[in-house]
């Protein structure tokens, strides 16, 4: 009898693409990974690739290749493309718990007024805090205006960093014996989960990317048919990186002509122009979140599959079963799907087959932690000002709301102006506090895992409302099943209320 084996065909030693060829061969050959391994050069798995991933679409195989890449001074707008991948993997720096802009930009405590700063902080800000597009190089008054605008965002950012600081010291005083640093620590997020609305979408942001090369062929193939200038050279220098370590799986990466002139026809098709129903959403109006689809017999078709996975009857019979069962032997089913979850635990992937869509209007800020959940399915519209913008709490309470509802009324003037010639440009100069619209749909399994990391006391308080309201929505009509989803007492009125300024 074979003595089992299990170990490491470690990249410190083998290439990416050996390894992938390793892994591939197994299929054809008796040998033992490592002899196969041993067996391989970086020329012969070229060929190997070359022949049966290119050749004869066998794109399985470049799974087996897996590459870390760092990204770095790249906006928020041009992340979005790179972390659109499903099967990839990321981590970005955060805009709670990092202040942005130059270090010497927040040591200033006595401020100037609002035009001393304006006028005399313009050349400290530049390139390297946020992205200006190429595509404004020849249009030299707009690109001033465009300038100036996210000068005015990172200005009154760092102004209201000092404001609401003053205010949170104020609310939460240290703890006897708290270092410094540990009380700054502490009550960080507490007043920069609310400056960070001011920040725009071409904020310069540095991200980590694992991803295997199957799916980084299709990542780079998405950005190089990108309508941004930034993002389609983000791919060709990710495309350069890769090949330096599997120079045959990625090779192939191309700008792809459906996804070109898919968008450019829906963009311009007379159904696709604006209805006006855009408007913002009126204050204490719930519609911001919207449950649009779902299956009235979703928790009918969950409990069957269960019963189909440990029995041996047809999904058919499993469903007449449930549909035929009394109201007690439907909670106890329930109760045994779900009785026994631990507080870290996810439910059984029977709870996939049923799903909800949602329409829901969001700040930026909390989409760009929203898009992290890429195992639902998400149709985002642009990035716009068009649909009004968030003021948090702490923005009023510290004295800072002029300040910042200017700003973001310059946002806005200016995003008109560079929407007139090209409204994908226009996205860069959008604060985190304007709202978003997208369309999602979420399986239930995938709701508890959400609704649960996102409405804990440390998420922030965009997606703490946004999890409580998708819990009520799915608690409300699929009562049975939900109820197991444990969750905060907080609620997403009360977030509201908390966190909120209602005009």
């Amino acid at each position: 009898m074979h003595k089992r084996q299990i170990y490491l065909l470690s990249p410190k030693k083998l290439s990416p693409e050996i390894i992938a060829v390793a892994f591939a061969k197994t299929s054809r050959s008796p040998d033992s990974f490592q002899k196969i391994a041993d067996e391989l050069s970086d020329e012969a798995s070229a060929k190997f690739n070359e022949k049966w991933v290119v050749g004869y679409g066998h794109a399985s195989v470049a799974e087996h290749a897996v590459l870390h890449i760092a990204i770095e001074n790249v906006s928020r707008l041009a992340v979005e493309c790179i972390e659109s991948n499903r099967l990839a993997s990321y981590t970005e720096k955060s805009t709670r718990y990092q202040r942005w802009g130059p270090d010497d930009y927040f040591v200033q405590l006595t401020l100037p007024t609002v035009e001393e700063t304006v006028s005399t902080s313009y050349q400290k800000l530049g390139p390297e805090d946020f992205f200006i597009p190429p595509e404004l190089e020849s249009h030299k008054k707009l690109r001033e205006s465009y300038f100036n605008t996210c000068n005015l965002l990172f200005d009154t950012y760092r102004r209201s960093l000092n404001s609401l600081k003053a205010l949170v010291e104020k609310q939460n005083p240290r703890h006897q014996d708290e270092s410094e640093a540990g009380y700054n620590g502490r009550i960080r997020s507490l007043y920069v989960d609310s400056c960070r609305f001011l920040l725009p979408a071409a904020s310069l942001a540095n991200l980590g990317m694992t991803a295997n090369a199957r799916v980084l062929e299709h990542a780079i193939s998405k950005m190089l048919s990108h309508p941004l200038a930034e993002v389609r050279q983000v791919g060709e220098e990710v495309k350069c990186v890769a090949q330096a370590e599997v120079p045959t799986l990625v090779k192939y990466a191309r700008e792809i002509p459906y996804l070109v002139e898919t968008g450019k026809e829906l963009s311009h098709n007379p159904l696709s122009a604006k209805t006006g129903d855009s408007k913002v959403i009126e204050e204490n109006d719930q519609s911001w979140c919207r449950l649009i689809d779902f299956d009235p017999e979703g928790e009918t078709r969950v409990l069957a599959a269960a019963l189909f996975r440990f029995g041996e009857m047809s999904f058919s019979q499993a469903l007449d079963k449930v549909k035929s069962s009394n109201q007690a032997d439907r909670i106890n089913l329930a109760n045994s799907l779900m009785g026994h979850l631990g507080e870290h635990d996810s439910p059984l992937r029977e709870l996939e087959h049923t799903s909800y869509t949602f329409e829901l209007l969001l700040d930026q800020g909390g989409y760009a932690e929203f898009k992290r959940h890429r195992m639902m399915t998400q149709t985002p519209q642009s990035l716009t000002t068009r649909l009004g913008y968030a003021i948090p709490n702490r923005i009023v309470e510290a004295g800072f709301k002029p300040p910042y509802c200017s700003a973001m009324e310059k946002a806005a003037e200016t995003y008109e102006e560079l929407a007139n010639r090209n409204p994908y440009i226009a996205s860069y100069i959008v604060p985190n506090g304007y709202n978003r619209r997208v369309l999602f749909t979420i399986n239930l399994r995938e709701a508890f895992v959400f609704c649960q990391l996102r409405s804990a006391a440390n998420a922030h308080y965009s997606m703490r409302r946004v999890a409580q309201r998708v819990a009520d929505e799915i608690r409300r009509v699929h009562p049975l099943l939900s109820k197991y989803m444990p969750l905060p007492e907080e609620t997403w009125q009360a977030v509201e209320s908390q966190y909120f300024f209602k005009t």
